[in-house]
C-alpha cells in the first residue's frame, strides 16, 4: 500500500507529501473507537451521511460536529462522484501521545488510480474547492492506495 500525507500547513497551491508517502496517519496511536457511518455509502443521500455523524457525535462541540459533517460529506461526495464501488465512510477516534484525542474520517473506494487535488474538479469550473474546505479544517489530510483500494482520510482534533 502506497501513502500520500498533506499537510494544511505548508504555504503551497498543491499539497505535497510530507513525509514523503511513507507513512500513513496511523502513526503511534490508539484506536478507541471505530464506527463504520454506511458501508454503502449510498450516493443518492449524503444527507444520511451529515445525519449520522450527527447522532454519533451527540454531546459534542456543535461546531466540531458540524466542521466533521462537512469534512465527512466532501469526502463521499468525492468518491461518489469520482470513484467506483464499494464505496465506505470509516469515522475513528485515536488517541496520540503527542496531539491528544483525534478524529480520522476515512473514505474508501475501489478507484486507487484517482487521487483528490485541490480546486480542481472533472465536473466542472465551479467544482473542485471540497478538498480546500477539507484542508481549512483539518489538521492533516492524505490518500492511501493499495493494489483495489483508495481510502482518502482527514485528522481533526477533538475539542
Amino acid at each position: 500500500m502506497t501513502y500520500s500525507h498533506f499537510s494544511i500547513r505548508k504555504p503551497t497551491a498543491v499539497p505535497t507529501p510530507r513525509d514523503g508517502g511513507r507513512r500513513p496517519h496511523l502513526e503511534p496511536g490508539r484506536t478507541t473507537g471505530r464506527v463504520e457511518v454506511d458501508a454503502s455509502l449510498r450516493c443518492e443521500n449524503l444527507g444520511a451521511v451529515r445525519a449520522r455523524v450527527t447522532e454519533l457525535l451527540a454531546g459534542h462541540d456543535r461546531d466540531f460536529v458540524d466542521d466533521v459533517q462537512l469534512v465527512a460529506n466532501e469526502l463521499a461526495a468525492n468518491a461518489c462522484d469520482h470513484a467506483e464501488p464499494p464505496r465506505t465512510l470509516v469515522l475513528r477516534r485515536e488517541v496520540h501521545d503527542e496531539r491528544g484525542a483525534e478524529l480520522v474520517v476515512e473514505v474508501s473506494d475501489a478507484s486507487p488510480e484517482r487521487s483528490p487535488l485541490p480546486g480542481t474538479s472533472t465536473l466542472g469550473e465551479f467544482r473542485g474547492n471540497g478538498i480546500r474546505m477539507v484542508q481549512a479544517l483539518c489538521a492533516d489530510w492524505g490518500v492511501r492506495r493499495g493494489p483495489d483500494v483508495k481510502v482518502v482520510w482527514a485528522r481533526m482534533p477533538f475539542p
